[in-house]
């Protein structure tokens, strides 16, 4: 089986979720949406992040997560703070990642986006490792899905306006543009 066929990232932890479905047969995967998560708010590491895409986000193990632990969503990946790479869904399959979305006068972005979850907050800076993962596994994808060109790549909150912040302003557009030229 190809890449294509598996949506499968080798360098990635494999920890599925079952927050997925197929996309529309019509759709070309063509975008490639930036989110960031934190779980609980503001703070990282721990199994938080794995266990909400998974629906095992225990209520009780802070007041937050009897807020969320309802919700059935998913992303495709997710980068932590050090750099490690973690897989929820494959990528020709549909994440849950994007809600209520337009891009580009198209509704709908989960149904044709790769969303990659960066463990962080809106003010707090990303890690150096994180964003040179990113880079990679952002060309790495594009090598596979021609269609999501440097253009085609926004943040969650460009997507949700009304509903979204992340990346959050303290997500350094400017330095992943310079990483990805460097990438070519």
């Amino acid at each position: 089986m190809t890449f294509s066929e598996t949506g499968v990232l080798a360098a990635a932890r494999q920890c599925p979720s079952p927050n997925q479905d197929e996309r529309p047969a019509t759709c070309e995967i063509n975008l490639l949406v930036i989110h960031g998560i934190s779980l609980p708010p503001n703070e990282f590491g721990g199994p938080w992040i794995d266990r909400f895409f998974q629906n095992k986000l225990p209520p009780d193990a802070h007041p937050y997560f009897a807020e969320i632990n309802h919700l059935k969503v998913s992303s495709h990946l997710l980068i932590r703070r050090d750099g490690e790479l973690v897989q929820y869904v494959p990528l020709h399959q549909r994440a849950w990642h994007a809600g209520q979305s337009c891009f580009n006068g198209v509704n709908g972005c989960n149904d044709f986006s790769i969303g990659i979850e960066l463990e962080g907050s809106d003010e707090t800076p990303y890690s150096e490792e994180q964003y040179k993962t990113l880079a990679q596994t952002i060309r790495l994808i594009q090598r596979h899905y021609p269609a999501i060109t440097d253009e085609r790549i926004t943040g969650h909150s460009d997507i949700a306006p009304d509903r979204k912040t992340d990346p959050g302003p303290a997500f350094d557009w400017p330095f992943l543009r310079q990483l990805l030229a460097e990438t070519r």
